[in-house]
């Protein structure tokens, strides 16, 4: 059955179908670079709970929930082919109700950004911009196997720690914050690359240009490794410079092991690259955390 025939089988979406377009398991990663950024502010959470709480919700469910619900309904004849089971092929969100949650959830973003002052609401309306800008026509940077996991990575990644900072220290973070931010979604565009693996065969035939399809699955998980782990490599440095040498041992040690899962998963990418993304993502993002709290109390250089 064609996805057209199949957006008219229903009048109303499935409460269990709109749970599955925001994609739950893909909040956590706004969510703990939220964290990180609060964390790295110097500023305790304890001290702004509600700011905290806030930003989380924000970043995950609501920004992000919107940004993969955008990306559903713009991806909806792509995942026909990779997907047919997603809620909008399959018909169990019928017509166009993935467009009209996407951009209800649009609005509610900058709704809640609004309460997180000046600086939550300026990084929610970026947010908000770049999901729409990754899927949507004309723009469609998703088409791009190095601007679309790039604008993924800082999305998820750079803008919400920096937002975290932000909110909690009521200002503009350090250039330190900052650039660590930077340097890990920077990083992430690997992670996004492994992700598009997945993805393959519907990206090919739609003209998706993404690094698996333009690069081939061998070369393209190269690639993906050589992005995320040198990104990693800057703040090790870094960190020694500002004298945080324990951290920085510690973030070593976790990008050696990220070392060792890519050698596994490089014997075969385009089957264990799920396999990476619950090993080496892990501790990618652990060395998050700890760079986080290594920026803590550090004097502006």
């Amino acid at each position: 059955m064609s996805v057209t025939s199949d957006l008219h089988t229903r009048a109303y979406p499935e409460p269990a179908a709109m749970l599955r377009l925001i994609k739950p398991i893909t909040w956590f990663p706004p969510m703990w670079a939220y964290l990180c950024g609060t964390v790295s502010s110097g500023v305790s959470p304890l001290e702004k709970p509600a700011l905290v709480g806030l930003g989380i919700i924000l970043a995950g469910p609501i920004v992000c929930g919107m940004s993969q619900a955008a990306n559903d309904w713009c991806d909806r004849h792509v995942d026909a082919i990779n997907e047919p089971d997603r809620p909008i092929p399959s018909g169990r969100i019928p017509g166009r109700w993935g467009l009209w949650i996407a951009l209800a959830m649009s609005v509610l973003s900058l709704m809640v950004g609004a309460l997180l002052g000046p600086w939550g609401f300026a990084a929610t309306v970026v947010g908000v911009l770049a999901a729409w800008a990754y899927s949507a026509e004309p723009v469609r940077l998703k088409r791009s196997g190095w601007l679309g996991p790039g604008l993924v990575g800082l999305s998820y990644e750079t803008l919400p720690w920096f937002t975290g900072a932000a909110v909690l220290a009521a200002g503009r973070p350090a250039d330190e914050i900052i650039w660590i931010a930077l340097l890990y979604g920077i990083g992430a565009h690997g992670i996004m690359t492994l992700n598009d693996f997945k993805a393959l065969e519907g990206d090919r035939q739609m003209g998706v240009n993404s690094l698996p399809v333009t690069l081939g699955p061998e070369l393209a998980a190269k690639v993906a490794c050589a992005v995320m782990l040198i990104p990693q490599a800057v703040v090790v440095m870094l960190l020694a410079q500002w004298d945080r040498p324990i951290h920085a041992f510690a973030v070593l040690a976790l990008g050696l092991g990220q070392v060792w899962a890519m050698s596994v998963m490089l014997r075969d990418p385009r089957a264990k690259a799920p396999w990476y993304n619950g090993t080496g993502v892990l501790m990618y993002i652990s060395g998050m955390m700890v760079a986080a709290f290594a920026l803590r109390g550090l004097e502006v250089m």
